[in-house]
């Protein structure tokens, strides 16, 4: 069961097959849709492998899109650094991280010589925070508008609302100029952020029954992760990642204080509960997909991610988190039944991922860690030895696949010293067995595109780091590590990691679903850049001149 043998493997083939029609010629033409409501929905770290893994085994909500939908089982994140808050940017912009200038998920500002979070803005504060604290943010440093933007600029009267268990996920999704963005503090419920003049109930009006629920229900029904689908327990097993000895089970031992209590709750299958309640939540409170205009919902479910990090992407929690996320999106797509209009919904992911190294190796792999602050301190004192220097020179923000070049004030160079020391540190990376290519970031930013139509399966690892290339906020040095070496140290509330050039971290399924629509399976890559450009085509709603993707047809023919 679920993929473990060859039988299992041919049955998934065989499910996949049996979806599609026998035949065009037997098959009335599919009509496009005409959607009152438009349903987006990522699945945080859900790659393609993931999917593929347990595709037959699943009878809910992603049975329903698999089975009856038109099924992209590779789609591309087409960009190198494939991190959330990046991934999220192309989802609906239809552009790159190069042109959202969403990167990663921190950056290094050479202005200040400070981390940067890719949304951060010291300007606003947090509803469940108004007095100050927490991570500020909104969509300010989004250098994109998103399809529901665009709807919202020819159609004033439709409604874009996004609940995300991350806040980079809901903004991302929803753009500029959302009526609600909602993401969740575990145990206050889903805030969103303030700006200067605005009041913060008000703009937590739209959740306070709901974030009062939660609390109260947390109170009186607390959630217990245990076995949903106890067939996931076949996959239990002893490992030791960083020298601590654990093992993959369910439950999970009982935390140590409430703050553990707090994170092993968002860490668990709870978190997208709790989302799909709350996307549900405003959908029946606002008639979204009711009226004569288009409305927008976009769902970020975080818990994959939160739970690949955690425990691995191959384990029996990862199976029992992804059995429950079948059952509770067969809900909410049923209570979907309620809207008026016609609804189309989209799924897909900001990134896939693979499993954590010492797994992988055991399985036959040569997977293994790249120790980041050992290996940037090796790197440093090379580059400091070769260059007579009295300082580091370089630095990073969110992981040392981006590095940036400072002066002894930690910030921006004189444009002599950037050029030597960034010839000195490309030239040591070079000779680096465990690098497979080291760019400099100013070059890529200069390089020309590949030909038009070229598959995203099928460009240069230097394209891929080129679509993650925004001056400014990329580092200077973009490293691409052999496959499999996880540039991460394991901890234990941190096992696995993504974030490569790699396809098993690019490759998602996108699935396009509408009731009486078409089941159909399209093998042949497309873009996740492709998804706001297919909306707008099926919502009538103009596509800005620069976007990276292209329209999918959903109808009869080639044609949108």
């Amino acid at each position: 069961m679920f993929s473990l043998s060859k039988s299992v493997a041919v049955a998934g083939l065989t499910a996949a097959v049996l979806a599609a029609p026998l035949s065009p010629a037997l098959a009335a033409p599919a009509q496009a849709p005409r959607p009152k409501l438009v349903v987006v929905i990522s699945i945080d770290q859900f790659g393609a492998s993931l999917f593929e893994q347990y595709r037959a085994d699943f009878h809910g909500g992603l049975g329903r899109l698999a089975r009856q939908g038109t099924v992209y089982p590779s789609g591309y994140q087409s960009h190198g650094m494939t991190e959330t808050c990046p991934g999220h940017s192309t989802l609906l912009t239809g552009k790159s991280p190069n042109k959202t200038g969403i990167v990663a998920n921190d950056f290094y500002d050479l202005t200040t010589g400070q981390k940067t979070y890719c949304l951060a803005d010291p300007s606003v504060t947090l509803a469940n925070e108004p007095s100050g604290g927490g991570r500020l943010v909104s969509p300010k440093l989004l250098m994109a508008d998103t399809y529901g933007d665009w709807l919202k600029a020819v159609s004033p009267a439709s409604r874009v609302y996004a609940v995300s268990g991350k806040d980079r996920g809901a903004i991302n999704m929803a753009g500029h100029h959302a009526d609600g963005v909602f993401w969740l503090e575990t145990r206050f419920g889903m805030t969103t952020w303030v700006e200067p003049g605005q009041d913060a109930k008000a703009r937590l009006a739209p959740v306070a029954a709901f974030n009062a629920r939660l609390v109260a229900d947390q109170k009186t029904h607390p959630f217990t992760w245990t076995y949903g689908d106890k067939r996931c327990a076949t996959l239990e097993d002893d490992y030791v990642t960083g020298g601590r000895a654990w093992r993959a089970a369910l439950p999970r031992p009982a935390p140590k204080d409430a703050a553990a209590a707090t994170d092993d709750l968002s860490v668990s299958p709870y978190t997208d509960r709790v989302i799909l309640d709350a996307a549900q939540m405003l959908r029946d409170q606002f008639k979204l997909g009711d009226g004569d205009a288009t409305d927008v919902l976009a769902i970020s479910l975080s818990a994959t991610d939160f739970i690949g990090h955690r425990f691995g992407s191959k384990g029996p929690e990862m199976c029992d988190h992804l059995m429950r996320l079948d059952d509770r999106l067969g809900v909410f797509l049923d209570s979907l039944d309620k809207v008026k209009g016609q609804v189309l919904v989209v799924l897909a992911a900001d990134h896939g991922g693979s499993d954590f190294p010492e797994r992988l190796a055991q399985q036959g792999y040569d997977a293994g860690r790249v120790p980041p602050v050992q290996w940037l301190k090796d790197l440093n004192a090379a580059v400091r030895g070769q260059l007579q220097l009295a300082y580091d020179p370089l630095v990073q923000a969110g992981g040392i696949e981006s590095l940036y070049v400072v002066g002894a004030d930690g910030k921006a160079p004189t444009a002599v010293d950037h050029a030597r020391i960034t010839a000195a540190a490309l030239a040591i990376l070079a000779k680096r067995p465990e690098v497979f290519a080291a760019y400099d970031a100013g070059a890529l930013v200069t390089a020309a595109p590949p030909p038009k139509g070229t598959p995203p399966d099928e460009i240069s690892v230097a394209e891929r780091m080129r679509r993650s290339a925004y001056p400014g906020r990329v580092g200077d040095i973009l490293v691409a590590f052999q496959p499999y070496q996880t540039p991460a140290s394991a901890g234990a509330t941190y096992v696995a990691s993504h974030g490569s050039p790699w396809n098993y971290d690019r490759r998602v399924p996108i699935l396009f679903w509408w009731k009486g629509g078409p089941a159909r399976e399209r093998v042949l890559p497309i873009e996740t850049v492709d998804i706001a450009p297919t909306l707008a085509a099926v919502t009538g709603v103009p596509v800005p001149a620069d976007v990276d993707g292209r329209c999918l047809p959903l109808g009869a023919g080639p044609g949108c």
